[in-house]
């Protein structure tokens, strides 16, 4: 059964949105115990706001003991426990497709899952963007280019299936595995969420369906932060980009929604639940 839709919320604190993507970051093991942060005038400039903000975030992660302050100017991760466990395994393999619109935070998600598990991680832009960008150099289209129908068409299919051939090989040697992508038209198609079902079905797997929501607000925050030249267009007309996307939509299956909002649990917490659920499915 689906999650309860979370409730839109804007307008929330700007340091409270960058100790929430820290914190995540740790979680994910992209920033590990001992690491040094930039400098506040650094990370102002990162995240496009003031030293005053960037010092609001950092006194709340300090707070919370996810950082140390050696001095005014140098500040340390502390997480001492943060060793990836050993991979789980299960009596059937299970698949966890992740999904969310740009900058929701779905790739944080995987890597969490991933360290809390140890089953291997595919994400979509990792495994398939050099070869993307090749080919739409090839097609005479710019290798960011996201949006054209040469890009739909010809080579957004391909990369899915590339996506999924992984996912299906991890299957046949035993292994449960995350995949990370945005899956928005895919989420949207009943045929094709029935068709992964069965096909994993068959190959004695568990599939299960997880969306990371985010609001609109904070994506921009994030996709801005990121800096990646595929989000190029989207930043230069994001009003445009809003209207073109629906952030209700929900998969049209059974699925978990993870709430990655400020003002919502800490993304750590939503994956233990998350794992919990799938270990307890498994045993049902």
């Amino acid at each position: 059964m689906s999650s309860p839709r979370p409730r839109l919320t804007r307008g929330e604190s700007m340091h409270q949105q960058i100790a929430r993507h820290i914190r995540n970051e740790i979680a994910a093991g992209v920033r590990r115990d001992g690491d040094v942060l930039p400098s506040s005038r650094e990370m102002a400039a990162e995240w496009e706001t003031s030293a005053f903000t960037i010092t609001a975030a950092m006194k709340v992660l300090e707070a919370e003991g996810f950082i140390e302050s050696k001095s005014r100017s140098k500040r340390v991760v502390r997480v001492p426990n943060q060793e990836r466990r050993g991979p789980v395994r299960l009596p059937k393999p299970r698949v966890v497709l992740i999904g969310g619109y740009a900058g929701s935070g779905k790739t944080e998600l995987g890597r969490i899952l991933a360290r809390a598990t140890g089953w291997p991680m595919l994400d979509k832009d990792t495994l398939t963007r050099p070869i993307v960008e090749a080919a739409l150099e090839i097609l005479g289209q710019s290798p960011n280019d996201r949006e054209s129908e040469t890009y739909l068409r010809l080579v957004r299919p391909r990369e899915y299936e590339a996506l999924s051939g992984a996912a299906e090989e991890n299957v046949q040697c035993g292994n449960s595995v995350i995949v990370t992508a945005p899956f928005i038209a895919e989420f949207q198609d009943a045929q094709w969420l029935e068709r992964a079902r069965a096909r994993f079905t068959d190959l004695g797997a568990t599939l299960s369906v997880v969306w990371v929501y985010c609001d609109p607000d904070t994506m921009n925050v994030y996709i801005r932060r990121r800096g990646a030249a595929r989000d190029t267009a989207k930043l230069a007309d994001w009003s445009g980009y809003l209207s073109r996307i629906d952030t209700e939509a929900r998969p049209l299956t059974d699925h978990v929604v993870i709430n990655n909002c400020t003002s919502a649990r800490p993304l750590q917490d939503q994956a233990e639940a998350l794992v919990k659920s799938l270990m307890g499915l498994e045993l049902d």
